[in-house]
Parts: structure tokens; sequence; C-alpha cells
């Protein structure tokens, strides 16, 4: 049964939400997949008398396209959309059925407003859970644009098709069969790179706010809920909602929620914060901020908000070598999510970079998966948790390598090895694999801040207990911070202090505060 009791229940109740009749054509074959999509698009038709099925020639076997009748939409399934590609096939019946997509206005206009022909098709994994916001994405993009197709590859059921163009990194897209980008994008990144951007001036009439939250990671949605709560004129600009937060697979030590995925927990928090009057600005980059009689941020696209606080929640980012090759081989071998990428290394040898409790919680799950691991650690000994090493320890095949300075990832199209120096003996060292992946900590983002705001020697915003810096009405918070650790509990803890601190800055230095 390819899907069970429970999965079929919730299926049924989206079905019912269905707006207008849909067709589903399937192209398949006589192989074990193409079954297995038979069963699922019959289930589909089954559920729901909106739905019918026509058999068609497609471009890959097994796949199908989801269409209104009469019309062909462009969103095509190549392989089977479970996994966590099962809510991007029940979002796009509901959206070509003619439900909207839940996104602001602009955005529907930066879509509509492209007006070149582009055939987008992105190659998933079933376990990459970066994968489906990338899909749904461009599927909505189909949805809204009729110049705009995009198919979902599912790399398992096209393995020549990955080979082929070496693709060693999910999600990959290609537009008009040349590569696009790779990694995890949201909607406003695509139409970024598309050059559809929001006009600076549906920001410049934006009247000042008493809180202006810079960031939306877990201290900036914090911090925005609890100035909202406030009853004060709150916005919040972030490049990306959730941040890093969004790369973050299992998440169990949130106290209060015993587990949850970073996506998930994204979604809720972004959810707590539009139940707030807070004026959200997503897909936006803040280039300054200055003090003047109001604090005035200027974004990359020109515009600029003016507020009588400023909260900076800017989060941190993937920390890189910086040696040779990890540039050149980026997706052709060098990663960075052991979640998204590990499937694609299976049976294959790989290094993880980092003796963190990331790096050995990657080595973990890539052990179960590929050949074998080699873990590559610069100090001389590991400095993850000891439960950790121990697990890590106990498998058989995982070989680790202290005092290892990562010196250059070879390769010629992809990835064949990694160098190391002995930091004891100083001698080279090469050991040949497929595929690197590097977890060696978060920068944080504050490059956009030096010279405007004290940072400290490792680029983080020095705060008090407060959270305030030394800008008068400027605080931080969260992991672009000088926090002693870096934890989402203790992010939306600091959101909090700072925008109570930004509240009672605002109580005892502003005669008038701007009621919403």
């Amino acid at each position: 049964m390819l899907l069970d009791d429970q999965i079929k229940t919730q299926l049924k109740q989206y079905l019912a939400m269905l707006e207008g009749d849909l067709v589903l054509k399937v192209h398949v074959g006589e192989d074990e997949t193409s079954k297995n999509m038979l069963e699922l698009v019959q289930t589909l038709d089954d559920m729901s008398p909106r739905i019918t099925i026509e058999h068609a020639e497609l471009e890959r076997t097994p796949s199908f396209s989801v269409n209104r009748v009469g019309e062909d939409t462009g969103v095509i399934f190549a392989g089977l959309p479970l996994g966590h590609e099962f809510t991007s096939l029940v979002l796009a019946l509901l959206q070509v059925s003619g439900r909207a997509p839940k996104i602001d206005e602009s955005t529907v206009k930066r879509i509509q407003a492209i007006k070149e022909p582009m055939n987008f098709e992105t190659y998933v994994s079933l376990t990459c859970h970066n994968c489906p916001d990338v899909v749904q994405a461009l599927n909505i993009m189909s949805v809204l644009n009729p110049n705009i197709t995009h198919t979902m590859i599912e790399g398992g059921a096209f393995k020549a098709e990955v080979e082929e163009k070496e693709i060693m990194a999910v999600p990959a897209v290609y537009r008009d069969k040349d590569f696009f980008e790779g990694g995890r994008m949201t909607l406003d990144d695509i139409l970024d790179k598309l050059g559809s951007t929001v006009d600076a001036a549906e920001f410049n009439d934006k009247e000042p706010f008493d809180v202006l939250v810079v960031g939306g990671g877990p201290a900036g949605a914090s911090a925005a809920v609890y100035a909202a709560r406030k009853g004060v004129r709150t916005g919040i600009v972030a490049e990306r909602f959730g941040g890093q937060v969004n790369d973050t697979m299992s998440i169990e030590n949130i106290i209060g929620i015993k587990a949850t995925e970073g996506p998930k927990f994204v979604a809720s928090l972004e959810a707590h914060v539009l139940d707030y009057p807070v004026d959200v600005m997503k897909a936006q980059r803040v280039k300054n901020i200055e003090k003047k009689q109001l604090i005035e941020v200027e974004l990359e696209n020109g515009a600029v908000l003016k507020s009588k606080t400023v909260i900076l929640s800017t989060g941190a980012r993937y920390r890189q070598l910086g040696v040779k090759g990890e540039q050149e081989f980026k997706n052709k071998g060098v990663a960075y999510c052991p979640h998204c990428d590990g499937p694609l290394f299976k049976g294959k040898d790989v290094a993880v970079v980092g003796g963190g409790n990331s790096g050995v919680e990657a080595a973990i799950d890539l052990a179960g998966i590929v050949n074998h691991v080699t873990l590559l650690q610069n100090t001389g000994e590991l400095i993850a948790d000891t439960v950790l090493q121990e697990r890590l320890r106990s498998l058989p095949n995982v070989t680790i390598i202290t005092n290892a300075l990562t010196s250059e990832i070879t390769g010629d199209r992809t990835v064949n090895g990694i160098e190391y120096i002995d930091a004891v003996t100083k001698e080279k060292h090469h050991v040949a694999l497929d595929g690197v992946f590097i977890q060696i900590g978060l920068l944080p983002n504050t490059e956009f801040l030096e010279g405007s705001v004290q940072l400290n020697e490792r680029g983080e915003i020095v705060t008090d207990r407060n959270g305030a810096t030394d800008i008068a009405g400027v605080f931080a918070a969260g992991d672009c911070a000088n926090s002693a650790y870096k934890q989402i509990v203790i992010s939306i803890g600091a959101g909090a202090t700072a925008a109570l601190s930004a509240f009672d800055y605002l109580i005892r230095h502003t005669e008038e505060l701007v009621e919403v």
C-alpha cells in the first residue's frame, strides 16, 4: 500500500477543498515506479469527483502533470512526490484548482510581471527538507504565470540524469536546461535572482516604526511578538524568515516541544508573528543603519525605513573553510547539509570537516548511508558532547583524524579527495573520497554593521544584559550578538529581552508613540 489509512484520511480532507476540476495527465511505463505512480493518481481520482485522469505523452517516464480542464498549467511531477514532497503535491492540487497561494499581493505582481518564457526543473531527494520550499515556490510561479513551467524530478527515479548532470547536492534547479541555482531558496530568492525586485517606493511611504526588527529568525520573531503585544507600531524586515533554522532538520531542545523540524518550527514562528499587526517585509537585505533624529535603516534596494528603536537579530550562517576547491566544487561534492545531500552519496566515501556537535552528528547520520566517513578535526580532540563521541566511535565505518588542518579539496569535474596537514608533524596527507561535508560552525551576519555598531573580535554585536548596543535605541539579540551560547531557545529569550528593553527605552525617551 503506497499511502496508509491515516494519510488517506488527511488527503481526503484536503481534496474536499478543491475549488475547480482537475485533469491529471499521466505518462508511465512498466517499471515499479510507474506502477506506484498509477496507484497514486488512481487514489486521487477515487477520492475526489473533481479529479479525472488522462494518459498523455510527457517528457519523462514516469511523470504526471496537474492541470485545469482545457489548460496545461506546467506543473509536473517526474517520479513519486512522496516523503517531504507529498506536501508539494497537495498544495499543487489545491492551487491549480483555484485556491490562492498564501503569498502577499506584491509577490503575486512580481511573478505575473515576468514576460519571458521559462521552463524550470528541480532535482530533489525525498529525504531533503529544503527541497519542498523550492518545488512549491516554482509551482506557485507556474500556477500564476502561463509563461512559466516547472517539473519536480525525483533523483532516485532518474539516476541516469542525475549522474549525467553530475548533481551531488539537492535541490538543484535548472532553467531551460541550464543550471540555475542549488540549495535552499525561497520564492523571493528566486524572483530576486530573476531580477524581479520589489520597488523601493513601496517602502519609502511607510510611517516611522516604534520598533523595527532586522532579521526574521527565532530572536527576531520573538522580538516582534513582544513588541507588538505592547501596542506599539512594529515592523520586521528580513532576507529570509526563519534564517538558519530553516536548514535544521531535527530540533529536540526547545523546552515544551519534544521534537520538531526546522521548516515546521519556522512556519509556526511566522504564523505567530502574523497573529499581530506586524508589518513583515521579507526578501530584503539591510545595507546600513544610522542614528539621526530617528534611526534610519537603509535597504539594498535603496529604500530607507525609519524607527524610534531598532532590534538587530540578523543571525548567522554556515562558516566556510576558505580553502582551494571549496567554491569550485560546491554542489559538485562539497556540501553543507547531510540530511539533504547525504542520500546522493549512498555507497560512497565522504569526509566531514568539524569535530563539534554538528560535525559529529553529521558523521553519525552519514555513516548509515555512505560506505565510509572520515571525520577531520583541527585540534587534538573532538569537542562534541561525550554521548555523541561515544556513538561515533562505535560505528565501524568511521575514521577520526585529529590535528588535521584542511588545506585543499581536490577534484576534476567533481570532488575526488581532501588534503590536510598534520598540525603536529606538519606532514601533508591526501584522502581519496567523493564528497566533503563542512560543519565548522557559524559566522554572524554583521558585516554591514562594521563602523556603525560595536562588534567584538568574532564579529558579534556587543550588548549589555538588556540587549542594548553602544547606540542609544539600538538593541541586538540572537546568534548575531555576543551571547555565551548559540541555541534557539536562548535566541527566543534574548529577542523578548530586547523587545522589552526597546519598549522601556521608548517610554523613557519619546513623548508620543505611534498607535497601531
